[in-house]
């Protein structure tokens, strides 16, 4: 099934991040880079995947054995690579090296300890773009004697070769499918002994070798760094001024949609930078932390907290109490309350709003009354209800019944109820859960749920019938046509039923049905619009600023082609994984100055944490940045930035407009699509909704008479050749053959990337830093230019490593450099330590500017210049 293909691939995009990727300023649109995760060449063009490797073993019935190799970079293009498979009892090492500019060899020795019948076997799995097969690389071809493969089709380039110097046990397409090459070392039997086996890849044309992600960022040892400055229960800025006029949150009125917009009910405009508080960190930090967070979420510039993960099964205790010992969901915890009730009112207190969530992980139990229990899939001895939840009126009914419980429920510390209180912004019906895209297929026939089949079935042969369309089609949920039409359907009736009876308990606020998120297309919007927002979620891996729209999708993209005419955008979760990435600070700059471009109405990271706030607990992970200096060196200026709308909205508008048939038919996301991927470089994208006879419940967008109406998905908006582009604002430049993105504007500027080895200047800013990636950012804290500012927050990110085991402090590089700053006379520096002192720091002023060294031994996340 092609759609499924292209699916399986695009996810792989984002698992490729840290695997890959030039090196700075390499210029080229190919390049190959070994994958430190397991020693093997991946490719990228233009920062998408060309093709992907793994190592892959199976036993007896092709059950899956694990290999996890690890790597070691020994210098400049020498790497070795050791491993073991203890279910088939045997090692396979490898010395990797670049011995030519376009060739990388492995030097594979394979040990099997033991004779084993009845297996697969496997070795390396190669898996290609689809896309490039079908355009301008071919397919992929077979060398003679099972020597392995060579792709491309033009003989001057690109092409690639990967050939073993000896025949291997297979050498294979998977079910014939020319994107997935299976080149196998063992096959039944495994025999026990050694092998030694050279493989060669070697590269033409217009594709470079470039180094691993840790040559790029530089070798240096990070237990030399010095140690981050952070105070987690402080904030090392004081942003809190943005909160001052709010206070307490919901002054103003209640939340409100409007048009494109979120509004109070006095008018003013709504615009929210937020974060998620989640998990263990809402039930078991102790209430004088709840406050004391509260206060330092507003001093970091947070005026939007989503309350996350109170109802997973992995969280004890959650909303409904301790796991271990509950019978049943029919009734909320008292003390769980207590904690959301006391979060809500801290917050309040601190001029910031809440978003709450009803339904994340919400479990059942068997003596919750649910039709079809034996169904659901288990774990912690509770079922999910993902997907289910659309056909199944007893987990509807469940769903309700919290709902009632949840929101009608009066705060101690408030006295309202929650459905009443105005500091609540918005509320979200399910998290991550659709049938567009990712839990249809968890109804079909063949997955041994009959009852719920029998139910999905029905539903599908009724609308099949009512609209006349083919049933044998209206219920493949994994195919586009008929089907995409009867999900969206089948989604936005439990959506319109769900808002109806929230509306009747008396909540007022903006109701967002579910996410957009992992990778849905186009085609799973119009069930979302039932809600008053849309809302968005992406994940994205290293690079993202390295990512050319002309044939790579970013995070950024994911997000942008959620906007859809007519409604506000919010984005409830964005973040970057796997942790630690080397230059995650860059990502706060990014998503912020796009969203201030593109007018989203409130954008949230994920999440300032999961883990308890208390004393001696300071873990580092990728749901925690509230300790992580890698986030935080760039997080406030984000905040600043976005809040005060420093980079304006976007002067032109896009709107793509598909038809019915185009928009149901056809596979459209970021990951095929260059219009959606282009369009956001220079003005605002939006995604217009077409009347569609069979959802007579969507409402046809209607169209600014500004507007550019465009229709090709694959149009690009800009030129082939093009390396940069420069929003219509002039503010925003993203460099991706640089990796450089900046923001230049009168109260902030800031450059993000590969800024070192080089002279760069945005407005009265300038840097010549010798650490290769780094972000610097300058802004006014008074309301002036920054030529005319007499306080200036200066912002610095670089890589940033905890200790082992994920315990903090972490380690942060130390900038080297020079960074100079036009500004007034008679400033002085300051940096602040950790337990909040000022220290003055030395500063050369000079013919109107200040000229900071970084001497590579101290470093600050965060400077003041008054």
């Amino acid at each position: 099934m092609p759609s499924l293909r292209l699916r399986r691939w695009t996810c792989i995009t984002l698992l490729l991040g840290l695997l890959t990727g030039p090196w700075h300023a390499w210029g080229a649109d190919w390049v190959v880079s070994v994958n430190e995760q397991n020693g093997l060449p991946s490719m990228t063009h233009g920062g998408a995947p060309a093709f992907v490797p793994s190592f892959d073993f199976w036993g007896a019935d092709w059950s899956w054995t694990g290999y996890y190799p690890s790597v070691k970079i020994d210098g400049p293009y020498r790497y070795t690579l050791t491993g073991s498979n203890k279910a088939l009892d045997f090692d396979i090492q490898a010395a990797i090296a670049r011995p030519q500019a376009q060739t990388l060899t492995w030097d594979f020795d394979l040990q099997a300890r033991s004779r084993q019948t009845g297996v697969k076997g496997g070795g390396i799995i190669w898996r290609f773009d689809p896309a490039l097969i079908a355009g301008e690389m071919g397919d992929p071809v077979l060398l003679a004697d099972n020597r392995g493969w060579a792709w491309g089709k033009n003989p001057q380039g690109p092409r690639v070769e990967m050939r073993f110097d000896r025949a291997l046990a297979k050498v294979y397409f998977e079910r014939g499918d020319s994107s997935e090459v299976r080149t196998f070392f063992y096959s039944d039997p495994i025999e026990p002994g050694r092998q030694q086996i050279k493989a060669q890849l070697s590269v033409t044309g217009d594709i470079d070798i470039g180094p691993t992600t840790s040559e790029r960022f530089g070798m240096a040892d990070p237990s030399n760094w010095p140690d981050d400055q952070l105070n987690w229960r402080t904030a090392p800025v004081d942003l809190s001024f943005l909160n001052a006029a709010e206070k307490p949150a919901g002054k103003r009125g209640f939340v409100k949609a409007d048009g494109e917009q979120l509004r109070f009910a006095d008018g003013t405009v709504a615009r929210f930078w937020g974060t998620n508080v989640s998990a263990y960190a809402l039930f078991r930090t102790p209430d004088e932390e709840i406050k004391q967070q509260a206060k330092r979420l507003s001093a970091l510039g947070v005026n939007l907290v989503r309350l996350h993960h109170h109802d997973s099964p992995w969280v004890t205790p959650n909303i409904f109490g301790d796991l271990q010992t509950l019978k049943n969901t029919q009734q909320l915890s008292a003390e769980s309350l207590e904690k959301i009730d006391l979060w809500i009112k801290s917050l309040k207190d601190e001029g910031i709003y809440v978003w709450l969530d009803l339904h994340v992980q919400r479990p059942v139990t068997a003596a919750d009354g649910i039709y079809g229990f034996d169904e659901l899939p288990k774990a912690h001895g509770v079922a999910d209800m993902k997907g289910y939840l659309f056909v199944n009126v007893t987990l509807q009914q469940a769903l309700k019944r919290f709902a009632e419980q949840y929101l009608t429920h009066v705060n101690r510390y408030t006295g309202l109820a929650y459905k009443d209180d105005p500091a609540i912004a918005a509320v979200l019906i399910t998290n991550e859960n659709d049938v567009t895209h990712h839990f249809g297929n968890a109804l079909l026939p063949d997955k041994n749920v009959p009852k719920h089949n029998r139910l999905y079935m029905d539903l599908a042969k009724a609308f099949a019938s009512r609209h006349d369309l083919p049933a044998d089609k209206t219920w493949r949920a994994w195919e586009h046509g008929p089907s995409k039409l009867f999900l969206n359907d089948l989604e936005q009736r439990f959506y319109a039923d769900m808002i109806g009876y929230l509306r009747d308990l008396g909540v007022k606020v903006p109701i967002a049905t579910t996410s957009t998120w992992g990778l849905n297309g186009l085609s799973s919007l119009p069930a979302l619009t039932a809600g008053d927002v849309v809302d968005a979620h992406a994940y994205g891996g290293i690079g993202q600023l390295e990512k050319n729209p002309l044939r790579s999708d970013g995070m950024i993209d994911w997000l942008a082609a959620a906007q859809v005419v007519g409604k506000p955008m919010t984005v409830t979760e964005w973040n970057a994984e796997p942790f630690p990435l080397p230059d995650r600070h860059s990502l706060p700059l990014y998503v912020a100055g796009t969203g201030s471009h593109q007018g989203w109405a409130a954008i949230m990271q994920y999440a300032y944490s999961q883990q308890v706030f208390y004393e001696g607990w300071v873990r580092a992970d990728n749901w925690n940045a509230y300790s992580d200096p890698g986030l935080l060196a760039t997080l406030p200026a984000a905040a600043l930035l976005y809040r005060r709308q420093d980079v304006h909205p976007a002067t032109t508008r896009y709107v793509f407009a598909p038809s019915a048939e185009m928009l149901y038919g056809q596979e459209i996301s970021p990951a095929n699509s260059a219009l959606l991927r282009t369009a956001t470089e220079k003005g605002r994208l939006q995604i217009a909704m077409p009347a569609t006879t069979q959802l007579p419940w969507l409402q046809a967008s209607q169209i600014p008479a500004d507007a550019q109406v465009l229709k090709d998905p694959g149009q690009s908006l800009l030129a082939d050749d093009a390396h940069a582009a420069v929003s219509d604002t002039g503010e925003l430049r993203h460099d991706w053959q640089q990796g450089l993105y900046t923001i230049d504007t009168p109260m902030t500027q800031a450059l993000t990337g590969w800024l070192g080895g080089q002279s760069l200047t945005v407005g009265g800013i300038q840097t010549q830093l010798k650490t290769r990636y780094a972000s610097v950012v300058v802004q006014s804290l008074d309301e002036q230019p920054l030529t005319q500012s007499r306080k200036l927050l200066i912002s610095l990110g670089s890589r940033a490593v905890p200790r082992p085991d994920d315990m903090t402090p972490f380690h942060v590089e130390p900038l080297q450099g020079t960074l100079s700053i036009k500004a007034p006379a008679g400033l002085k520096l300051y940096a602040r330590s950790a337990d909040g002192k000022e220290i003055a720091l030395p500063v050369r002023f000079d013919n109107g500017q200040y000229l900071i060294t970084f001497d590579g031994k101290r470093m600050d996340n965060w400077l003041f210049l008054k």
